[in-house]
């Protein structure tokens, strides 16, 4: 796509430059770089790294030149908050699928649900959920889960430098998380669930950091908007 005029005003951002979004939710990540290639007219835009429609957060969008340190950006360590809910799974690992197999959480204490954090804690392996876009044959592996067909995904190396609990309101916990690049929260929440035997989902997540980057920085979609229709007047 041929990149037409822009406003003048808005020519630093057609060199480029790395935008901070905190995602509302409902909201894809696709749908906040459709959203400002929109409302700024520049085509050369992308965001550095997927948050789930039901996260909310951190997201860098780059666009012109600022495109090429999108690798960089997604390299970088991440800061996650949210909550975990205990005592039944679901099908994609959060609330986008309705919670199954539940299980009574009464026995657990607040020791037991600290201690197993250790477990995650430094290089582990991890699975990522069949509900997601790791591509298969050229095509995400989601598409195959809805329909019923069997996945079959392999173990990834990842390290987590720190998982927390900060607070437990049963069944919920809050946690806090420090991660590699290509870490998935959802799994984590499930794999957590199994070891403690009563099952979990992930039913909160907030993207707060990445690298040095901070989401007490970003700006929400509608001061964006707001800020590009004032340059524009």
């Amino acid at each position: 796509m041929k990149q037409k005029e822009i406003h003048p005003a808005l020519q630093p951002y057609l060199e480029g430059q790395a935008i901070l979004i905190d995602k509302p939710v409902h909201w894809t990540s696709f749908d906040v770089v459709r959203k400002i290639r929109n409302i700024t007219r520049i085509v050369k835009v992308g965001h550095a790294g997927t948050l789930d429609p039901l996260a909310t957060g951190l997201l860098i969008v780059c666009t012109g030149k600022f495109t090429k340190k999108i690798n960089e950006y997604m390299g970088m360590e991440k800061e996650y908050t949210g909550t975990f809910t205990l005592g039944a799974t679901t099908p994609t690992y959060d609330l986008e699928s309705e919670p199954v197999n539940f299980c009574n959480t009464d026995h657990l204490t607040e020791s037991q649900i600290k201690s197993a954090t250790q477990e995650f804690t430094g290089l582990i392996m991890q699975v990522p959920p069949i509900h997601s876009a790791i591509k298969q044959e050229g095509k995400p592996v989601y598409l195959a889960a809805r329909k019923g067909l069997d996945v079959v995904l392999e173990p990834r190396p990842v390290t987590i430098h720190a998982f927390e609990i900060e607070r437990i309101e049963m069944p919920v916990v809050y946690f806090r998380v420090v991660c590699s690049t290509g870490t998935y929260i959802r799994s984590l929440a499930h794999d957590f669930g199994k070891a403690l035997g009563v099952g979990a989902y992930m039913s909160s997540l907030r993207r707060t950091r990445i690298g040095h980057f901070q989401v007490a920085d970003a700006e929400s979609m509608e001061s964006f908007e707001t800020k590009i229709e004032q340059l524009k007047a």
